[in-house]
């Protein structure tokens, strides 16, 4: 797993169960309802998973928080986009690569025959693999 994983634990105390979180969000579930174990959320990959056996709780979730960044008060304000938020339900999870119709490098230079050629297959197949929506 990754460095985003959310560790689950369960302490009890008398009568009373309380969940302790390394992070802010609460879940209901916090042990494994296969073997008992404890539970670990890697964010990366929005997956829930058991530390002891590996059984997957839950796969593909979704981050519900805000689709804008702000570093103050006034462009919290403002709350500008930082693009379409990413979705599992494309194989590229919604992030998508736009190759210019120029002929002509990042400085502006015209590309040589053989770059141009390979750029027209590059453009080729970004076409193909293009989606559109989910249901592509």
């Amino acid at each position: 797993m990754s460095d985003n994983i959310r560790r689950l634990q369960r302490a009890r105390t008398d009568d009373e169960t309380t969940e302790e979180e390394s992070d802010a969000e609460s879940v209901d579930e916090v042990t494994c309802p296969e073997c008992g174990g404890s539970l670990a959320t890697d964010t990366e990959h929005g997956e829930t998973v058991c530390e002891d056996c590996g059984l997957v709780i839950e796969e593909d979730s979704i981050d519900r928080g805000p689709e804008w960044r702000a570093f103050d008060s006034a462009e919290k304000d403002k709350k500008s986009r930082v693009g379409a938020p990413t979705t599992n339900m494309m194989h590229d999870k919604g992030l998508s690569t736009n190759i210019g119709w120029q002929d002509k490098d990042a400085y502006g230079n015209s590309l040589s025959n053989r770059q141009r050629q390979k750029m027209q297959r590059l453009r080729t197949w970004n076409e193909r693999f293009r989606t559109r929506d989910s249901k592509e």
